[in-house]
């Protein structure tokens, strides 16, 4: 997530002084949606009441001049995306949008956020006196579920080399190495960034290769990602991004599960019933097709 500051002009429900504090924007469009808001993109749109447009979204979080959160929805996903871009790049942005290119004002927020505005009290939700939409609120980091599951996987894809070296490599060889053929094989490593529902740390790899994952689990989300090959899921639920040259990430959801992978490497489940466990799974002779097959249908992102 990537976190600026400024200020955004005539949201008049939002603020009582006319303007919001940014303190971060977040782009929801089929290829790069907030994943806790749902499993693909229709679903994230419904989870704010929106229409699922193919040009997508801009959300914009911050406070008003009391403090209160809201998150604004603008219709201008170029501005937002610069913005994001800019932040990244560690250069101040001023995000601006137009009026004309605001939705609505949300109250509250999707998630935590680790800053807060300058010089206005902390923040709160807004009082709407019981009417509009309820705040939006995080999940509960204390819990796990599908909102906690997504939000792992998109850990594990923004820190794929952390997390690809805790995978025991005589099971699973890295891309380019030479090691053993690896098979359809199935492992387990705790995952303690994101996802970590109080299991132990250090977590294990399973006993020797098998040539099918062994995890009912997982075997059922290795055929509902199979299905989508031939039937194409909802928009957003199948997300490429780029990697390296000639490589993608892949982020594919189901329901109950999560994967990320790499196209030229293996890929890692999460499962609603695993709370805060990685399962890799090996590429053997089936991955590498289905991998390619499912970034074939990805909406892609940069």
């Amino acid at each position: 997530m990537s976190d600026g500051e400024g200020t955004v002009a005539g949201a008049d429900d939002a603020a009582a002084d006319d303007a919001l504090l940014v303190l971060t924007a977040m782009l929801l469009t089929p290829s790069r949606f907030p994943s806790v808001l749902g499993d693909d993109y229709v679903a994230a749109c419904d989870a704010l009441a929106l229409e699922p447009y193919e040009e997508g979204y801009g959300l914009i979080l911050g406070q008003d001049g009391a403090g209160a959160r809201w998150t604004v929805v603008v219709e201008d996903t170029s501005q937002v995306a610069v913005a994001i871009a800019a932040w990244d790049c560690g250069m101040e942005h001023d995000l601006s949008p137009d009026e004309r290119s605001m939705v609505c004002a949300l109250p509250g927020w999707p998630m935590d956020l680790a800053v807060s505005a300058p010089g206005v009290p902390d923040p709160h939700d807004p009082d709407t006196d019981g009417e509009g939409p309820a705040p939006l609120a995080p999940p509960d980091a204390e819990a796990w579920g599908p909102a906690q599951r997504r939000l792992g996987a998109d850990e594990i894809a923004a820190q794929w080399s952390a997390w690809r070296e805790q995978i025991d490599d005589t099971q699973f060889p890295l891309p380019g190495t030479a090691g053993k053929p690896d098979s359809d094989a199935e492992g387990q490593v705790a995952n303690d960034a994101g996802a970590d529902a109080g299991n132990d740390t250090g977590g294990h790899q399973e006993n020797g290769p098998s040539r099918f994952p062994r995890h009912p689990g997982v075997r059922r989300a290795l055929s509902e990602a199979t299905a989508y090959t031939k039937t194409p899921p909802p928009p957003g639920r199948i997300r490429s991004s780029y990697a390296s040259a000639g490589v993608r990430t892949l982020r594919v959801d189901g329901p109950g599960w999560s994967m990320v992978a790499r196209t030229d490497d293996i890929a890692l489940f999460l499962l609603d019933e695993e709370p805060g466990t990685v399962i890799p799974v090996g590429r053997g002779t089936s991955l590498p097709g289905l991998l390619t097959a499912l970034d074939g249908l990805a909406a892609q992102g940069l």
